[in-house]
């Protein structure tokens, strides 16, 4: 049993690649950090190409020159400049630039030379300059394609037109009142009214880990090849700088070993893994070319003065002759450097975050609590109270509509939809000012619309306002229509339930009251059951799983919206990816708590059978009277329904993004799971484009490792994912789209015609 189960769990969620996010600076949409005039650009904002860097830095200061001519005038205070850069690389440098043209005093603070990152890449490195398509702002330009005349033509648009850097290591940023200071090593602060951060990543090395690393025959980058030749030489990484420098040393006359810790390479590009594979089979080893060999699956374990020890795939302990070794396993951001200076790290809890959570929580108990009436009396406290809304007063009549929008407003729900709904439209809005894709905004038009339309006024003005004109009155053409879908009942302000609409969109089991009801609601299971069974399945083998989650649900509504900017705070990884299996838990839960629910209707006898349903569900007995007060919460409609679909799945969005609930405990996700390890949808990937940047890992809040199915080409079919397109926008190469393939054959169908990337958009003629 315990076998059978496991093998679900991998074949369900654990077998999609796991892979983790770097804790980067949170920023705003302008690159500005929590500490208001302190601004990241460049590789720490996210994306590590030359053009967005470049196009990065001149926005940030477009953005902080708008915010010093609003504020006070600096006036003659000796030694404070308008902006101080840190880092002379392409960003900072863009940066100056653009300071310089619009006329604010500028230092620029470099600890190496201008330009280091490029600098330090082996000689004839090819650059790509992605996009193509891209012109990025300001008067930086990059047009050559290899490293020598890049960093020729970089160095004469700056250092050759008098921008000069200051040498210096800055340590911290410190704000002092309306302006900061940068400390820096061995010299007075630099005193700045806004401070641009563009210092990369240069110098902050990955590490191995083992014994010797700290040898002087360790290198983290490589100068000149030639140095090299007729060498024994160690290369570690197996991402692009790993492959080009073991490759450039083998040309160059080396003996090289390449050590990587996957059995197969999957970040690098092709081109690059096709020269590699030429160089070991000896098909373009030139005159004086060395050799080449790969390690795949091996850890090194230590670096000796002329020999190295790794281990192999099978675990067997080798020593190999060893002059130099290259540790080429990328860079890190400098985290201390951020911290020091105050600035908030994505994925880092500070106590000011743990408050925050826990009265967003507290908050969040209190509005559902009070929408929802189960447990605590919050509404009867708030009615005593004589709190706006909560104390409004029942009309006289509820003929006409002005009397029926009193009438629904008695309702805590009424209001509680409203603001959902304005939340989602206004939010919306700003998602698609931030993302302006075709696919975006034809998404979010139509979660905004389904929200107001079938789940606002439908069930709290449309249907109100026919049953009160006699629509469905005894008689009427459309009685049965309305006694089948919203009986009477002496609790509803408008004499029917006309709230059981929103299970027109809201399918079982996301929406479970329909069918979990006082009385049995035939009509409603039969519905509830084409949707789920039917209806669903088809929507998701076409197009995934997101069809519903990400273009008609309601959770997925506010998630896409007033969660957009909170995507990020996904947490990502092994440990989180097993987490994915709780909603199976839940669906298992919902599903038992149905079939009590048929068996209790159609054997009216077995009163155990209703009374372990109403225990389960509602938490009390048979005659509906109240259980104690612990065991008062112990069944699905407070614990999953209320709790975690709406206190906690609200009350997170703000610190693990908008999709907790949909990822980690919809019943309705984990059924459509099921049905997506059958669907045609897929992301489908341009190996030959992705350059590994994460950021399509980044910004998915389902915690999808799409990089790791992007850089080897492979069309991803994880199961969690919603099609919000976020990884599609946001690709700075155009790697991915949406579209199908076979399911037997993995062989592509077809591919989305609605837009959904931003780069691909631009190329399109």
């Amino acid at each position: 049993m315990l076998r059978a189960l496991a093998r679900y769990a991998h074949w369900l969620h654990g077998q999609w690649p796991a892979g983790t996010v770097e804790n980067l600076p949170e920023l705003d949409a302008d690159g500005q950090t929590n500490v208001r005039g302190l601004y990241v650009v460049g590789d720490l904002a996210g994306v590590p190409l030359l053009k967005f860097a470049a196009d990065s830095g001149t926005r940030a200061v477009r953005h902080l020159a708008g915010e010093l001519r609003r504020a006070a005038a600096a006036g003659d205070s000796p030694g404070l400049v308008d902006v101080a850069v840190i880092g002379a690389g392409v960003a900072g440098m863009a940066a100056a630039l653009e300071a310089r043209q619009l006329g604010l005093s500028c230092t620029v603070i470099e600890s190496g030379q201008p330009f280091a990152t490029i600098a330090d890449f082996p000689r004839g490195k090819p650059i790509y300059t992605y996009p193509t398509q891209m012109e990025p702002a300001g008067q930086l330009r990059l047009t050559a394609d290899v490293k020598e005349d890049l960093l020729r033509e970089l160095t004469e648009q700056t250092v050759g037109t008098g921008l000069e850097p200051r040498a210096g290591r800055a340590r911290k940023v410190i704000r002092r009142g309306d302006h900061f200071e940068v400390e820096l090593a061995d010299q007075e602060p630099l005193r700045a009214r806004r401070v641009v951060v563009a210092m990369g990543r240069s110098g902050h090395f990955r590490r191995l880990g083992v014994p010797g690393e700290g040898r002087d025959t360790v290198h983290h980058r490589l100068g000149d090849p030639a140095a090299y030749g007729d060498r024994d030489v160690l290369v570690v990484g197996g991402g692009d700088s790993a492959l080009e420098t073991a490759i450039a040393v083998a040309e160059a006359g080396g003996r090289v070993t390449l050590s990587y810790r996957q059995p197969e390479f999957v970040r690098p590009k092709a081109a690059n893994v096709q020269r590699l594979q030429a160089l070991q089979t000896g098909a373009k080893a030139a005159a004086g070319a060395g050799s080449l060999a790969l390690l795949m699956g091996s850890q090194v374990e230590a670096i000796g003065a002329d020999t190295v020890q790794l281990r192999d795939a099978e675990g067997q302990l080798l020593e190999r002759p060893c002059d130099a070794t290259f540790t080429m396993i990328g860079r890190q951001p400098p985290l201390d450097f951020f911290r020091a200076s105050g600035v908030a790290l994505q994925g880092e809890w500070r106590p000011r975050r743990w408050v925050s959570l826990v009265l967003i929580l507290l908050a969040a108990t209190v509005v559902y609590h009070w929408k929802s009436d189960l447990g605590f009396p919050v509404k009867q406290w708030f009615e005593q109270a004589g709190w706006f809304p909560f104390n409004l007063a029942r009309p006289d009549s509820a003929a006409g509509l002005w009397n029926i929008l009193r009438l629904s407003a008695t309702q805590p729900g009424f209001h509680y939809s409203l603001v959902y709904s304005l939340a989602v439209v206004g939010f919306g809005w700003r998602r698609i000012r931030r993302q302006d894709t075709p696919y975006v905004r034809l998404q979010t038009v139509t979660l905004a619309a389904i929200q107001c339309l079938p789940l606002f006024l439908l069930p709290f003005v449309l249907l109100p306002w026919a049953g009160h004109c006699g629509w469905f009155d005894s008689g009427a053409a459309l009685q049965p229509v309305a006694d089948a879908l919203f009986p009477e009942s002496q609790w509803a302000v408008h004499g029917r339930e006309y709230w059981r609409s929103l299970g027109l969109i809201l399918a079982w089991p996301l929406f479970i009251w329909n069918v979990f009801s006082h009385q049995p609601m035939g009509a409603w299971l039969a519905i509830s059951l084409v949707q789920t069974f039917v209806v669903i399945p088809a929507l998701v083998y076409y197009w995934g799983k997101g069809a519903y989650c990400g273009w008609i649900c309601s959770c997925g509504a506010l998630a896409e919206t007033l969660g957009d900017s909170q995507r990020r705070k996904m947490p990502h990884g092994p440990g989180w990816n097993r987490l994915n299996l709780a909603g199976q838990v839940v669906l298992l839960l919902v599903a038992a708590l149905l079939v009590l629910r048929l068996i209790s209707w159609g054997w009216p006898g077995a009163t155990w059978i209703r009374g372990a349903y109403m225990g389960l569900f509602m938490g009390r007995d048979l005659s509906w009277s109240a259980l104690p007060f612990p065991l008062t919460f112990l069944n699905y409609a407070w614990a999953v329904d209320l709790l975690l679909s709406g206190i906690v799945g609200v009350g997170l969005y703000w610190h693990f993004s908008g999709r907790v609930w949909c990822r980690f405990v919809c019943p309705l996700a984990a059924l459509m799971h099921i049905y997506a390890r059958f669907s045609r949808f897929r992301i489908l990937a341009s190996k030959a484009r992705c350059i590994s940047c994460n950021v399509c890992t980044a910004v998915c809040h389902q915690g999808i490792d799409v990089m790791s199915f992007a850089s080897r080409g492979a069309p991803m079919a994880d199961p969690e994912c919603v099609r919000c397109s976020a990884c599609v926008a946001s690709c700075p190469t155009g790697v991915l789209q949406f579209g199908q393939v076979d399911p037997t054959t993995g062989r592509p169908l077809a591919v989305d015609r609605l837009a959904a990337s931003q780069v691909r958009q631009i190329e399109q003629p």
